[in-house]
């Protein structure tokens, strides 16, 4: 089901026995303090760029453990703000107003609301980006053309983790791996992502239909 594939991508960083660690709220702390200072100059490199990008629309292509694959359209308003449109017309919405998470399935009539910062999310759409703490940078990678870091909560008993794969020269994110406490991996890979300017305020925004008077 499709709505399964999507909550595994927001929440692939939940804990064994329930609860996400709360990215949102890590403590400033050097990202990537144990690292090798060439890693360490990488991380701060992604830091950058992620601090620098604010509003910017694309394209994303979503594949779960079991190999389905999904997409559709990107927006995002950092910090805090993003909407994902599945399909087209889009039959699932996800959308961060800063605050929480909404997903609305039309297919299955369903909508849900979770706080933005127990869930992945958080460490993309925050502003500033803040690696280190209870987010723990465990390693970086290098390719030709990019390089990917490796983070984890550095908090007790709290499992999986998220990899972001950056292009190089110049800096750009290009998608994110999660891997949830059973080891089920599930990536976003995003394409043709540009910056934007006066996004409509509505896009991210998202009611339950069933309730037209919810906040």
């Amino acid at each position: 089901m499709l709505r399964r594939h999507l909550l595994a991508a927001l929440f692939a960083v939940s804990a064994a026995a329930g609860g996400a660690p709360s990215f949102a709220q890590a403590p400033p702390a050097p990202p990537g303090a144990n690292l090798p200072a060439e890693d360490r100059a990488l991380v701060d490199r992604a830091v950058a760029y992620l601090d620098g990008l604010g509003e910017a629309r694309g394209h994303f292509t979503q594949t779960d453990a079991r190999g389905h694959i999904s997409g559709g359209e990107l927006y995002l308003n950092r910090p805090g703000k993003a909407r994902f449109e599945y399909g087209s017309p889009p039959t699932l919405l996800v959308v961060a107003d800063g605050r929480s998470v909404a997903v609305l399935d039309r297919r299955l009539k369903t909508f849900n609301r979770y706080a933005l910062g127990n869930t992945p999310l958080a460490l993309f759409l925050q502003r500033p980006v803040r690696l280190g703490g209870k987010v723990e940078v465990t390693g970086v990678d290098r390719f030709p053309g990019g390089f990917s870091l490796t983070a984890k909560s550095g908090v007790k008993g709290l499992h999986g983790q998220i990899t972001l794969t950056f292009a190089d020269n110049p800096v750009a994110i290009r998608q994110w791996s999660l891997v949830d406490a059973q080891g089920a991996r599930t990536t976003v890979r995003i394409t043709a992502l540009e910056p934007a300017s006066g996004l409509d305020p509505g896009l991210f925004e998202l009611h339950d239909p069933s309730n037209p008077g919810s906040l």
